[in-house]
């Protein structure tokens, strides 16, 4: 096949002024037509929520949009195409429930316990995590300017009511510092980062200021409250009954001293928490080290009890045990009877939704190319809880690419790269 530069001394031997002029810009005119995608993601199953598509379709993206979605987009109008055949196309996940504020101090606030997010969330399908309030109004700023700004990952968070954030010391319990109305202002002015309030850890007694503060900053800054967990001296049936529609209760399938379960000891879901997902509360896994038993998942899930997002909690020594990642976590749900669009859903669009991110979670035309190419293996795998217990399965999943912002940053096999002859 000629290059263009044979084509051009080819074309000036025969034609010459305006004849040889016209026919290369008609050359030029086809080429750029012929490439005006920049990669095309080629007969995947697109499974996309908000616009109710599970279909065999093509992804054509270019300037990190997504342009097209049909079946049989052209090859040679893309610069670059993936063959995706039998792989699930996704809008990019998002870990709801993270830590990600991550430094040299001990602890969560700037601390080693924490995760940075480019190192886990590629390899995962994750274009997107939710800090859970590891920083406060106080310590925003540094973790925006440590964290945030540098990341290939897209980091949203929640603000904690304590002023410093998420630590292993007793300041993060300091009423005095607890200002709803700091808090707010600060959602309010970094709301492009900051989707919600943090309520957790506050272990001295039963005074509901701090979660009353908590919810009066999530009102003042019209985003949902999160309620993470070490709040013993608060039950469950008091706290669902102060969060209002749409807020978010995490580690909803723990079971621990400092929480009462959502399942109880006749494996029933409890009135109050039906009454509370009747209500518009809304459960993430928070799966983390301890946030995840079958004995709570499995019943409550076979009652009709789902998870409306994977958080993960996902921190240094949580993504080492039985959590994983956050696909081990959706696995869990496909092996115990979910399906793959309700979980794909709960991946993506319904977690968008529940921090009011309508723009992400989704593959509509114009949207940032934010995807998750995932395989469905088989075989025989064991998904573990918090507890050590141990369920078998026979599917998981595994992000084979990732793409952020129309670039591919994760590629497990090569589906992107040269081929390579061997000498086999």
């Amino acid at each position: 096949m000629y290059k263009l530069s044979n084509f051009r001394r080819l074309l000036s031997s025969v034609f010459t002024g305006p004849i040889l002029i016209g026919l290369l810009f008609s050359v030029f005119a086809f080429q750029s037509k012929a490439q005006d995608i920049d990669l095309l993601l080629k007969g995947g199953r697109v499974i996309d929520a908000k616009n109710k598509i599970d279909a065999k379709l093509d992804v054509a993206i270019k300037d990190g949009k997504i342009v097209k979605l049909a079946s049989g987009i052209p090859t040679n109008e893309a610069k670059k195409v993936v063959d995706v055949s039998g792989l699930i196309v996704s809008p990019g996940l998002i870990n709801m429930h993270t830590h990600v504020y991550a430094g040299s101090k001990p602890g969560f606030t700037d601390g080693t316990s924490s995760q940075l997010p480019d190192a886990f969330a590629p390899r995962s399908g994750i274009t997107t995590v939710v800090d859970a309030g590891t920083s406060g109004w106080r310590t925003f700023p540094d973790f925006k300017t440590k964290i945030i700004d540098g990341s290939n990952t897209r980091v949203l968070a929640f603000l904690s009511i304590a002023a410093s954030g998420y630590s292993v010391d007793k300041e993060q319990e300091n009423i005095q510092d607890m200002d709803a109305q700091k808090t707010a202002e600060t959602v309010k002015k970094y709301s492009d980062i900051l989707v919600g309030v943090r309520i957790g850890r506050y272990e001295i007694d039963d005074n509901w200021t701090p979660f009353d503060r908590a919810v009066e900053a999530a009102t003042l800054s019209n985003t949902p409250l999160f309620v993470e967990c070490h709040l013993p001296k608060y039950s469950l049936e008091d706290q669902l009954k102060r969060m209002r529609s749409g807020d978010i209760m995490t580690h909803a399938f723990e079971n621990v001293a400092e929480r009462m379960t959502v399942v109880d000891e006749q494996g029933k879901v409890r009135p109050f928490v039906k009454e509370a997902q009747k209500r518009g509360i809304l459960f993430d896994i928070g799966h983390g080290g301890g946030g995840f038993w079958f004995n709570q998942a499995i019943p409550a899930f076979r009652q009709g009890l789902f998870p409306n997002s994977f958080g993960t909690d996902e921190h240094r020594t949580s993504m080492n045990s039985g959590m994983k990642t956050m696909l081990n976590v959706m696995s869990k749900y496909l092996n115990m009877g979910m399906g793959i669009p309700d979980i794909i859903a709960r991946g993506s669009w319904n977690a968008a939704k529940s921090i009011k991110r309508d723009d992400l979670g989704n593959l509509s035309v114009g949207s940032v190319a934010d995807i998750a190419v995932l395989s469905v293996n088989t075989g025989k795998f064991g998904f573990v809880d918090s507890g050590n217990n141990k369920i078998n399965g026979d599917r998981k999943f595994e992000a084979e690419l990732t793409v952020r912002a129309g670039k591919i940053i994760w590629d497990l096999n090569g589906l992107s790269a040269k081929s390579m002859a061997t000498n086999k």
